[in-house]
C-alpha cells in the first residue's frame, strides 16, 4: 500500500462560493473538552445479537470493523446490547439458539424487532468472540417485571464475563435496566398514570435482586447505567434527571451504584420533510443539529452535579431504523461528524449509535442481507458491508487518535453550512483541525458545485511557541450526499468484503498560508506540522 502526497494547491471542479478567515488558537481554551478514543460507541439491538458476534464462531466482518477502529483510535469501541430487545428478553437454561418471534417485513420496516426472544447461556458467552478489551454494557428486562427473569439473565451474563480468560480484556462495565420506560404507557405496559415515581420503585427493586448476582456494590469496578428514556419533557418537567434525583433513585444501595445517566435520542421522523434531498439537507443543517443536542444542555448539568457521567446511550438519524435513501447515504456520515463533535462541546460523555441488522442507520452491516433495507422487497442477497457512516466513525478515531487525553474545541465560523473543530494534545497544543461543509450536493442538483475556501489565522492564547508552517490534508470524497456508496477516505475504501481499508493512501500537503478548499459536500482533516 502506497501513500501519495500532493505538494501542490488541488483545483476543482466547482463554483468558489466564499472565502472565509478562520482563527484557531494555538492553545486549547478553557472551554475544550477531553474526549476518549471510544467517545463514538456502538448500542447494538439484542435480538440478534449473535449474529453481530457469532454464535460458535465469531462474525470476522464485525470483529475487523471493530478493529479497524482500534487500530486508528488505540482503544475499541464500547458496545450497549439491549435496546428494545431488552425488555421482550426471557431466560431458559441450557437452550443454545435464541428463540424468536418475528413479523413479518414490510416496506416500511424490512427488518423488524423481534416480538419476543428467548435466550439461554450460550446467548451471553458469544461475547467471547468480541475483539480483546471489548467493554460491554448489557441491557435485562424491566418491562415485564419478572425479577426472576431479569435474575437470571443477569446471573448468566456476569456468568459469562467470570468464564472469559484475563487475557481476553473482555469487561463487563454496567448493567442497564429497562429500555425507555417512558414509553411503557404508549405500548399499553402500563397504566396511563404511570409516573416517574412508579419508574423509580420499580427499578429499585429489581436492581437491588440485580445487584446481589452480579454483584454490584462499592467495591465492584461494574456500575449501573439509569435513565434510557426515549424522550425528556422539558415543558413539563418530565421523565428528566432532575425528577429522577428528586424521587430518590439514588438513594437505594443499587442506586448509590449508578454512575452514568443514559440519554436516548433520534433527530426526527422523515415522514414529513419532504424528498431525499430535504430531508438529508435538513439533517445535515448546522443549526438542526445543534438545537436538537442543546435541548439537554440543563439535564447535562444536572446529571455531572450528581457526579455522574452523561450519555447518549442510544442515539442516531431518524427514528423508527432510518430513513430510507438518507441515513445510509453519504450525506449522513457529513452528518455525524459535526453531530459527534459537537456533542463534545456540552459535556455529553460517549455516544452509543444504535445498530440492528438490516437497519438503515447503521454503520456496519454485519450478516449477509436477503431483502432490501429501502422496501422490503426480495432482492439479490447482499453480503456484509459497511454503510457510509462507518467513514464518520473512522474520521472520528483518526481525528482523536491514539495519543489519549485529546480536547477538541469548536472553531467559530460565520457560516451556516462549515463547521470545524480543533484538536489539542495533552499539553494543550494545536495539532489537527475537522472541517464539515454540509451544503448538500444532490444527484438531483442542476447547479455546479461550490466550494468554500478556508485561510487560516492562528492566535496565540496562552501558548508562546511557533504558529505551524505546514499541514497535511486528508479528504472525505462523496460523489453526491445521496449517494449510498463509493466513498473513500484519504483515497481509500472500507467497501470491501472483510471491511479491511484498500487502496492507495492520498494526502494532500500544503504550505499553511495557502489555505484550504473544501467543496460542497465534504470534509477534511487537517494535520499541522512545523
Amino acid at each position: 500500500m502506497f501513500t501519495f502526497v500532493v505538494f501542490s494547491c488541488m483545483i476543482f471542479a466547482a463554483i468558489p462560493a466564499s472565502t472565509f478567515n478562520v482563527s484557531v488558537s494555538l492553545a486549547a481554551p478553557s472551554n475544550a473538552s477531553f474526549v476518549s478514543p471510544s467517545y463514538l460507541s456502538f448500542s447494538i439491538e439484542q435480538d440478534r445479537w449473535t449474529d453481530w458476534a457469532g454464535l460458535d464462531t465469531r462474525n470476522e466482518f464485525f470483529y475487523n470493523a471493530l478493529t479497524n477502529i482500534e487500530d486508528i483510535a488505540g482503544e475499541l469501541p464500547r458496545l450497549r446490547v439491549g435496546a428494545d430487545s431488552a425488555d421482550r428478553t426471557n431466560f431458559q437454561s441450557g437452550l443454545k439458539e435464541t428463540e424468536s418471534v418475528f413479523e413479518s417485513p414490510t416496506s416500511t420496516t424490512p427488518y423488524p424487532e423481534a416480538d419476543s426472544d428467548v435466550v439461554g447461556e450460550a446467548f451471553y458467552r458469544a461475547a467471547r468472540h468480541l475483539p480483546p478489551g471489548t467493554h460491554v454494557t448489557w441491557g435485562v428486562n424491566l418491562r415485564e417485571l419478572n425479577a426472576t427473569a431479569a435474575y437470571l439473565e443477569t446471573k448468566a451474563i456476569a456468568a459469562a464475563f467470570n468464564s472469559f480468560p484475563a487475557s481476553s480484556g473482555l469487561v463487563l462495565d454496567a448493567i442497564e435496566i429497562g429500555n425507555e420506560a417512558n414509553d411503557y404507557v404508549e405500548d399499553y405496559f402500563r397504566s396511563d398514570n404511570y409516573s416517574v415515581a412508579q419508574y423509580v420503585s420499580e427499578w429499585t427493586t429489581l436492581a437491588a435482586n440485580v445487584s446481589a448476582v452480579v454483584p454490584i456494590n462499592e467495591d465492584s469496578t461494574i456500575k449501573f447505567w439509569a435513565g434510557s428514556f426515549a424522550s425528556a419533557n422539558h415543558s413539563t418537567s418530565d421523565w428528566i434527571p432532575q425528577q429522577l434525583f428528586d424521587n430518590g433513585l439514588l438513594t437505594s444501595s443499587a442506586g448509590m451504584q449508578i454512575d452514568t445517566y443514559s440519554q436516548h435520542l433520534y433527530n426526527g421522523v422523515a415522514t414529513s420533510c419532504g424528498t431525499i434531498s430535504n430531508c438529508l439537507q435538513g439533517l445535515m443543517t448546522k443549526d438542526y443539529i445543534r438545537g436538537n443536542l442543546s435541548a439537554f444542555t440543563a439535564d447535562i448539568a444536572v446529571a455531572k452535579a450528581y457526579n455522574l457521567s452523561y450519555i447518549l446511550g442510544e442515539t442516531n438519524s431518524y427514528a423508527r431504523h432510518g430513513a430510507p435513501g438518507i441515513s445510509n447515504s453519504a450525506g449522513a456520515a457529513l452528518w455525524a461528524l459535526d453531530y459527534v463533535f459537537f456533542a463534545s462541546q456540552l459535556g455529553i460523555d460517549r455516544l452509543f449509535f444504535h445498530e440492528g441488522v438490516g437497519y438503515r442507520y447503521n454503520f456496519i452491516q454485519p450478516v449477509t442481507l436477503n431483502i432490501s433495507i429501502i422496501d422490503g422487497t426480495l432482492d439479490e442477497p447482499l453480503p456484509p458491508h459497511v454503510q457510509p457512516l462507518y467513514y464518520a466513525a473512522i474520521i472520528i478515531a483518526e481525528a482523536i487518535g491514539k495519543k489519549g487525553n485529546v480536547s477538541v474545541a469548536e472553531i467559530s465560523l460565520n457560516s451556516t453550512t462549515v463547521s470545524g473543530y480543533a484538536f489539542y494534545t495533552y499539553e494543550g497544543e494545536i495539532s489537527k483541525a475537522l472541517f464539515i461543509n454540509s451544503e448538500g450536493y444532490f444527484t438531483n442538483t442542476t447547479t455546479e458545485r461550490t466550494s468554500v475556501h478556508l485561510d487560516l489565522d492562528f492566535v496565540n492564547g496562552t501558548n508562546t511557541g511557533n504558529a505551524p508552517s505546514e499541514m497535511t490534508v486528508k479528504r472525505l470524497e462523496i460523489g453526491y450526499a445521496d449517494d449510498t456508496s463509493g466513498l473513500t477516505w484519504g483515497g481509500q475504501t472500507y467497501e470491501t468484503s472483510d471491511a479491511r481499508v484498500s487502496g492507495n493512501h492520498s494526502v494532500e500537503r500544503y504550505d499553511v498560508s495557502i489555505g484550504i478548499d473544501l467543496l460542497a459536500t465534504q470534509a477534511v482533516l487537517v494535520t499541522f506540522s512545523n
